[in-house]
């Protein structure tokens, strides 16, 4: 069968119409796999009628719920793709990917709205905009409930997400539906899971693990997830012993609230129901892996993926006995390898850039051939700018980052977009900042700044220009003050010796 969206949504509707797919826990809603069916038919008539063309880029900005899940599948569906927007992106960002992204119209939450339309003040052409209620049960006209439905390809462009980068520009990675598909594949089958398997999706559908382990994999397995608007440690374990959940989703940064929350078993809550916990989108500390195990008795699956390769490259094996901690595991579904300078293959335990290909691979990088020729090679192989080693058994371990991204609970952030905001306070000479572990966030923010000659400045002054230009979010733990930053021969900032530094 084809690899689409389309081609799986019509596959559960036909097969188990009246099983559910999507449990909206705040809304009280459920959808079946034939309303996700009918629901995805009318949003592609609707777009279609307004003047939305397949292929073209259908922008949301809204939090998980009801209607984010409907229109992150229904425009897959109907042959447009996705463009969700991350709802942590700073205003510059918003702007940039609102106008690069040639989004012809974009769906808001009602929170969201008035962000939203200070940034389109900014972006030229006209963008139509859609607000709506995250937890509303419809709001397409009912006259768009009939007409016939674009053809969809294995090619076609399906998901577009925008990631950071080393230059602070995000990029917008093109998944056709053929890689969407692939990576909800490759996580049913390496967790073999079916159509009794619900899932806790507590990520957002901005994220690429939300968008394909929890949101894409249930298409293809014919399970469900439920999706409630964002994590909370208060009530996690109660939804996943409400809503009868069998594995759950997680980053490092949620092991770690729910390592320093409450016990379920304390306050009576039975989650013996749950088959495993699946750990990715950033390294999981090996103290805080055993420490999880040993305080809820749920085996932890740890996997690595990237938004280029639609979330899953690498997986731990469903059989407790045979995954070795410390690890993301081995490649399933796709080929992996390490290459060392010049292209050759290096040996077992040899250190290199971690490569890989497979249908799962991005298409490329939207209006970035350059990058994208860097990226991916004629036969392939995606350059994943990761470093590590393949031990003798074809697990991997990652050592370090080619690209020097910091990666804070799960989220990219590029260490010069932290620069360039310092370098804006006029008492700043030099930035440079760099990740730092942390066991709540995986990495946490250390930037050193020089002063101008001349000049003085608090850490709490800078903390506060911090807050108004980046957020809290991208404010830096740890800020240190130093006479001058360690350079190469070059001139470029040594980033890796500034952790000497913390």
């Amino acid at each position: 069968m084809l690899r689409t969206i389309r081609e799986y949504v019509d596959l559960q509707a036909m097969a188990r119409p009246d099983a559910v797919y999507l449990i909206a826990p705040e809304a009280g809603l459920t959808m079946s796999f034939a309303e996700l069916q009918r629901t995805s038919r009318r949003l592609t008539r609707h777009l279609s009628r307004i003047g939305i063309q397949p292929g073209d880029k259908v922008a949301m900005f809204m939090h998980n719920g009801y209607q984010a899940c409907r229109i992150f599948i229904g425009a897959m569906y109907g042959g447009f793709c996705i463009t969700p927007i991350n709802l942590m992106a700073q205003s510059s960002q918003l702007e940039y990917v609102l106008d690069h992204s040639d989004a012809r119209i974009v769906f808001v939450s009602l929170d969201q709205a008035a962000r939203l339309r200070a940034a389109l003040a900014n972006v030229a052409r006209e963008i139509l905009v859609v607000e709506c209620d995250i937890d509303s049960a419809e709001f397409i006209p009912e006259g768009d409930a009939a007409g016939e439905l674009p053809p969809v390809g294995e090619e076609d462009d399906a998901l577009m997400m925008y990631t950071s980068g080393t230059t602070g520009t995000p990029k917008g990675v093109v998944l056709a539906n053929r890689s969407v598909i692939s990576g909800g594949q490759f996580v049913s089958s390496a967790h073999d899971l079916g159509p009794s398997d619900r899932v806790m999706a507590s990520l957002p559908l901005y994220h690429i693990n939300g968008q394909i382990v929890t949101a894409t994999s249930p298409l293809v397995h014919g399970g469900s997830l439920v999706l409630p608007h964002r994590f909370s440690v208060s009530n996690f374990w109660d939804m996943v012993v409400q809503y009868r959940c069998t594995w759950i989703n997680v980053v490092p940064t949620i092991i770690s609230y729910l390592l320093n929350g409450p016990d379920p078993s304390e306050r009576g809550l039975d989650i013996g129901g749950l088959r495993f916990c699946r750990s990715a989108s950033a390294p999981l500390a090996p103290s805080q892996h055993r420490a999880f195990e040993d305080k809820f008795n749920i085996g932890v699956i740890e996997t690595m993926g990237l938004t280029e390769t639609a979330a899953p490259c690498f997986t731990n094996p469903l059989d407790p006995a045979k995954r070795k901690i410390g690890s993301p595991g081995q490649t399933f579904g796709n080929e992996a390898g390490i290459v060392v300078p010049g292209g050759k293959t290096a040996a077992p335990r040899e250190i290199g850039e971690i490569v890989v290909r497979g249908a799962n691979v991005m298409k490329a990088y939207y209006k970035n051939p350059e990058e994208t020729a860097r990226t991916i090679t004629a036969d392939g192989w995606l350059h994943t700018g990761d470093l590590g080693y393949l031990d003798e058994d074809g697990f991997v371990f990652v050592t370090g980052r080619i690209k020097e991204l910091i990666i804070k609970g799960g989220e990219n952030i590029a260490p010069r977009e932290i620069d360039e905001a310092f370098l804006k306070h006029p008492a700043i000479l030099e930035a440079a900042a760099v990740g730092v572990p942390d066991e709540h966030y995986g990495q946490e923010i250390l930037v050193c700044v020089v002063l101008k000659p001349g000049h003085q400045c608090s850490e709490s002054d800078l903390r506060q220009f911090c807050l108004l230009a980046l957020g809290k979010y991208k404010t830096p733990k740890i800020i240190r003050f130093v006479g001058e930053l360690p350079k190469g021969p070059s001139g470029k900032v040594q980033r890796l010796k500034l952790l000497a530094a913390s």
